[in-house]
This record gives C-alpha cells, sequence and structure tokens, in this order.
C-alpha cells in the first residue's frame, strides 16, 4: 500500500491528498512535520536527507517534491485525463504546474507567510506589500487565461494542471487583508473546483 508521509495540514501535502482522493487510491498516512514528529529524526531523513514533506513509499519507490509525486502517481495509474501522454497536451498541463512551483513561491512567501501568518522571516512590510501586490498581478494571468480558454487551465477537463493553481487560487479566496479586484473568470473556476468533493475535503475545508 501506499504510505505518504507528512501532516495532512500542509501545503504540500494536501496536494497530494487532493489527488490521491481524486484517484480513490488506499494509502497510510503518517504525520511529519510541523506539531507532529520532526522531520529531522534519522528514520525521515534516511528517506528524504532534505527533511521535506511531503514523502510517498511506494515499495521500493521513494520520492519527494509534491509536483514529482501527483505525475508519478498519474502515470502510475495511467490517468491520462489527469496527465496526457501526447507531448503537447501534457506541456500544456505541466506548464502551469512549474508556473506555480516557480512564479507563486515568492508572493506567497509574502502574502501569505509574511502576511497572513505573521512568520518571520517574511513578516517585513515591504515584503509582505510586494507579495500581495505580486499575488494579486499572477492571479490576474490565471483570470485571463481562463477567460480566454477555460473552464479549466489546460482546456475543457480537469487536469493536474488544476491542482497546484487551484490551492493558491484557493489561498488567495482565504486570505484576509487584501484587496481583491474584480476577476469573474477565476471566480468562477474557483467555484466550479469547489463542485470536486476531493477539494473540498483536502483544500476549501477551513484550512487557507
Amino acid at each position: 500500500m501506499l504510505k505518504l508521509l507528512g501532516r495532512s495540514n500542509a501545503y504540500n501535502v494536501r496536494k497530494v491528498l487532493w489527488l490521491l482522493a481524486e484517484l480513490d487510491l488506499p494509502f497510510a498516512q503518517e504525520d511529519w512535520g510541523r506539531g507532529h514528529r520532526p522531520t529531522a529524526d534519522s528514520a525521515f531523513l534516511a528517506l528524504n536527507p532534505l527533511g521535506t514533506v511531503p514523502v510517498l513509499v511506494d515499495g521500493e519507490v521513494v520520492l519527494r517534491e509534491s509536483h514529482v509525486i501527483l505525475r508519478y502517481l498519474a502515470a502510475r495509474e495511467g490517468a491520462v485525463h489527469l496527465l496526457p501522454e501526447a507531448p503537447a497536451a501534457r506541456a500544456r498541463v505541466e506548464q502551469w504546474m512549474d508556473w506555480v512551483a516557480y512564479d507563486m513561491t515568492l508572493p506567497m512567501k509574502g502574502a501569505y507567510l509574511g502576511g497572513e501568518l505573521d512568520l518571520a522571516p517574511w513578516n517585513n512590510s515591504w515584503f509582505v506589500a510586494q507579495g500581495r501586490a505580486e499575488y494579486a498581478m499572477r492571479m490576474g494571468q490565471i483570470d485571463a487565461a481562463l477567460a480566454d480558454g477555460g473552464p479549466f487551465l489546460a482546456g475543457e477537463d480537469f487536469t493536474l494542471a488544476d491542482i497546484p493553481a487551484g490551492f493558491v487560487v484557493h489561498r488567495w479566496f482565504s486570505m484576509r487583508g487584501v484587496e481583491r479586484p474584480a476577476m469573474p473568470a477565476l471566480a468562477g473556476y474557483y467555484e466550479r473546483l469547489s463542485l470536486r468533493p476531493a477539494f473540498l475535503r483536502h483544500v476549501r475545508n477551513g484550512l487557507p
């Protein structure tokens, strides 16, 4: 059976939980990280020397990095509706996954970790303001992409593209103290995701 290591309220762990629910896969979970067993423990570091969550254990296969795990699970299950085999279609999915990993990291640290959670070292007022401004700009990019295409990021159907992006959209609508310009395509996308039971269970569940 699959084993997932990482606390269930962690941002990157929740991405994997969402996909496991979409695929209806059985798995066992162990809580590691803040408030639970420390990831500096030798037992954890033996699996992931970087000490980050999530970690997926599938027999002899041990993986880290949430987006890698998403791709692995979709490929493992032959879920071509989530991760197409055709190179161009697959690239349209993966470009959004990488966009979240690269372009959303700093805005989230400022707007969310610094502004929403008030966590050092991100709670510098300039950094928070910059993070919120860039977050708004990035959400505008998703809004424009959805307005031109959609209803999901890679086209007509829900794919892996929508899991990382769905999380940053959820945080955008969950954060306090931010000015949210009208983005009707983005708001509609958020509500479409909210029709999915797995999204409500692991993302829009009272946690940011």
